[in-house]
């Protein structure tokens, strides 16, 4: 019987991120009818592969022009200096000087193992000679590192001391296996995230082995196994937890892999106790957990249970993975596929409240993807590759800047805001990294097959060698900008089937035509296909593509407007120009008539009548690199906009204003916002409450972070909760108290700001200051649900 079989209702139910629901009620056994044709029982496979990647070539395109990008990019860096630090903690004189940014912090070393995976997959899609040569010098390099270490060690990362001085990590490992573990989230006694950057590490160990055929790299894996497993080892299970509530990235996948490419039993039972209970445990248990916790910390953390299901048939590992695959894109994502506001999940199906600044996070999704990729293997369903299209055209592409080959970290669905790209030698952020994969193997879910039958899973222009068939094709297409898709048999010595996606958003207006008359195909799984027997010269043509508008998980008045599985953005202007406009909305009663398409500019639409408060010009939201964006939008009927216009105008005016005003910003009780303004605490703790991190300090400690200033007046904006109460404390800036604040149910059930005005002489020619929460005796500071630093209104000053 098929395996996740979709019936034909798939085209009406999955229209868009929300819909993908329906994929929790489709049945697990029982083959669909078509609308177009009868359907023989279970006709497609029930799981499919990838082909190689080293049998597609991407064609002239976009995602082939970002390769090119990221390639130049690629070659511009220089090993050695990646390998600063390797070198100079195993006694060995670095040939380069080190990098900035990140690789000049304590998590310095991540950026390598990226950097080789990139190399690998770069070698793999294009056939780079130098890739691999690049790739060969690492790996002798490290080969070189580890035989000085002696005991297996390698890497890169850093420990800061109590005293502040900055010495090899390697030196936590005692005092962890001693029982000695301290960590607020993201750092490991003094270390950022080691667990993490050694995952990385593997991967590019692993991926020098399967694409360049390095298998020196599976050599240093395996000593570096030994060493880690002897850390593990010193610990009990409440110990190993402690360590794990570190982000430890998915070194349970890095073992499951060693112990797939060694068949070592060692390696999977290190895999299956690497098992992080306070995220994974819930997850098994089909419990969304998810809101308030840091969003990519988790992903590989999943793609290490699945890897292990497909080792192991764990059903446990296989209903986690599953079930945080389905809550992420059913309830936690934005219409480009991402996720996460400020790099952490909030509640489900509350997109329309987090339409920020700081969304989406590349390395979420560039996981997200591998994910999907994993599920799908184990169930064929166009129904993934319905969300992997989406993620990956409208997020992963518009991360990287075709001119330069910078990528962002945050892509920004605010309306205005514009896109922040990483500089060449002095950024190398975790998206940074993962930037450099995503970008060298686009070509890599284009084409998946399974004994005699070829899926066509994305519509990215390329070319494919099937050894096994002994077939070769081509993809033609300008899609998503022209929705005509050729494939063409440029060779095939044997019949086989050839089963192409349609899009869930295409519903049933799509033709498929072969050597240019139409025919009727069979359908299963959302996908349409033709088995025969075919020759060099045949050509397939699938034509759908519809303009539509998309309501976000909960919130049906915020829309976000797609053509096919493109997200269009309204022109906000030039990003080096400030935006000084309000959030744009759309009303009328038919707003998709309002949508005229512009001539010779292909989904390119200017809104007549509908915009407000004027008319937009829209196109491709991924191709937006230096404009500022508008994605989502309220909209109205003619009526609605009629009684909400005052209040709606009132309210931007004020947002605006407030932005305008704000100087820097302090999310308390997020680690990333915490290590970004250098908080200091004692005896302080962060809080969740009614979906807002905070933090709070109780008697006897304080909590402090530096805050960026501005010339002139300042102040301080805190926020509460309305409901506390009896609670006295103290706020300084740089050591100089400025207020004394009490709660005692102020505001009930609502929060509340606060705003303390600073003398001027605290700020005057600073370009930063310390800001200090501190407890009365017997009392509690806080908790404080953000802090902002403004300007103060014209009219106070």
């Amino acid at each position: 019987m098929c395996h996740l079989c979709l019936s034909a209702s798939r085209r009406r139910v999955l229209q868009g991120m929300s819909a993908l629901a329906a994929l929790s009620a489709i049945p697990l056994t029982g083959c669909a009818s078509s609308q177009k044709t009868t359907l023989p029982e279970c006709p497609l496979p029930l799981t499919a592969q990838p082909l190689p990647l080293q049998a597609v070539r991407l064609l002239p395109s976009d995602f082939n022009r970002a390769l090119e990008a990221n390639t130049r990019y690629l070659m511009l860096l220089e090993p050695d200096r990646l390998l600063h630090n390797f070198r100079l903690f195993a006694g060995l004189k670095p040939k380069g000087e080190i990098y900035g940014g990140w690789e000049s912090d304590t998590i310095a070393g991540h950026t390598l193992g990226h950097y080789m995976s990139a190399l690998a997959l770069l070698h793999a899609q294009t056939g780079n000679p130098e890739a691999k040569q690049r790739l060969q010098y690492i790996v002798a390099e490290l080969t070189e590192v580890q035989n000085a270490e002696g005991d297996g060690y390698v890497a890169g990362f850093s420990r800061k001391r109590k005293d502040k001085t900055v010495v090899d990590g390697k030196e936590i490992f005692a005092e962890i296996k001693a029982g000695d573990i301290r960590s607020a989230g993201f750092d490991l006694n003094g270390c950022w995230v080691p667990f993490y950057n050694w995952h990385k590490l593997y991967a590019g160990l692993f991926d020098a082995q399967q694409y360049c055929g390095i298998d020196q790299a599976l050599t240093i894996a395996v000593k570096l196994g030994g060493y880690i497993e002897d850390v593990f080892a010193a610990l009990d299970e409440q110990q190993l937890q402690r360590v794990l509530d570190c982000e430890h990235g998915g070194i349970n996948e890095s073992f499951a892999e060693l112990y797939a490419r060694t068949q070592d039993p060692r390696w999977l039972k290190l895999a299956q106790r690497l098992y992080h209970k306070k995220v994974l445990t819930p997850l098994s248990q089909r419990q969304d957990d998810l809101p308030n916790i840091h969003a990519n910390t988790q992903i590989p953390k999943l793609i290490g249970l699945a890897r292990l299901h497909e080792l192991t048939g764990n059903a446990s590992d296989q209903t986690a993975a599953s079930f945080f695959w389905e809550t992420v894109t059913q309830h936690h994502s934005y219409v480009i596929g991402g996720n996460a506001d400020r790099e952490y999940f909030f509640n489900a199906d509350a997109i329309a409240n987090h339409i920020t600044e700081q969304t989406c996070e590349a390395c979420n999704t560039y996981n997200m993807l591998k994910l999907t990729r994993h599920l799908y293997s184990w169930g064929v369903n166009a129904a993934y590759f319905d969300y992997y299209e989406r993620a990956h055209l409208n997020h992963i592409l518009a991360q990287l800047d075709p001119e330069s080959g910078m990528v962002t970290y945050m892509t920004p669905l605010m309306s205005g805001a514009a896109r922040e790209y990483s500089t060449p030698f002095d950024s190398f952020w975790c998206c940074n990294g993962s930037g450099m994969e995503s970008h060298a193997k686009h070509g890599d879910s284009i084409w998946w097959h399974s004994e005699d039958t070829l899926f066509v899973n994305l519509y990215i222009p390329s070319t494919v060698n099937w050894q096994q068939q002994q077939a070769a094709l081509t993809l033609d297409t300008q899609y998503p900008y022209d929705g005509a898709i050729s494939i063409n048999i440029d060779r095939a010595e044997s019949a086989f089937t050839l089963a192409l996606r349609i899009p869930s958003w295409a519903g049933d207006d799509w033709q498929l035509r072969l050597n240019g008359k139409s025919v009727s195909a069979e359908q299963d799984k959302g996908y349409a296909y033709l088995s025969r027997r075919w020759q060099a010269g045949d050509r397939l043509q699938l034509l759908p593509m519809t303009l539509r508008l998309e309501p976000t998980p909960g919130n049906e008045q915020v829309v976000a407007v797609l053509r096919g599985p493109m997200v269009l953005a309204a022109d906000m202007g030039a990003s080096e120009v400030p935006f000084d406009g309000s959030a744009p909305a759309l009303a009328g009663n038919d707003l998709l008539a309002g949508f005229v398409p512009l001539p010779g500019a292909p989904a390119t639409y200017k809104t007549q009548g509908i915009g407000k408060p004027t008319d937009m010009s829209f196109s491709a939201f991924y191709a937006n690199h230096h404009r500022r964006s508008a994605v989502y939008f309220k909209r109205f009927t003619d009526a609605q906009w009629t009684a909400e216009e005052v209040a709606y105008a009132a309210e931007q005016t004020r947002l605006k204003d407030l932005a305008e005003r704000s100087v820097d910003v302090m999310h308390l009780g997020e680690m990333q916002a915490e290590r970004d303004h250098q908080l200091d605490a004692e005896i302080s703790y962060p809080v969740v409450y009614r979906g807002r991190n905070g933090r709070d300090a109780r008697t006897g400690g304080f909590f402090s972070f530096q805050m960026k200033t501005a010339k002139g007046p300042l102040k301080l904006q805190a926020r509460y909760w309305g409901e506390e109460r009896k609670r006295l404390f103290y706020i300084l800036v740089d050591g100089e108290r400025i207020a004394n604040q009490q709660l005692n149910f102020d505001k009930p059930g609502e929060f509340f700001e606060v705003e303390y005005a600073i003398p001027q002489r605290l700020t005057q020619g600073k370009k930063q200051i310390t800001v200090r929460f501190e407890p009365a005796p017997g009392n509690t500071a806080g908790p404080v649900f953000g802090v902002l630093l403004l300007k103060p209104k014209s009219s106070e000053i």
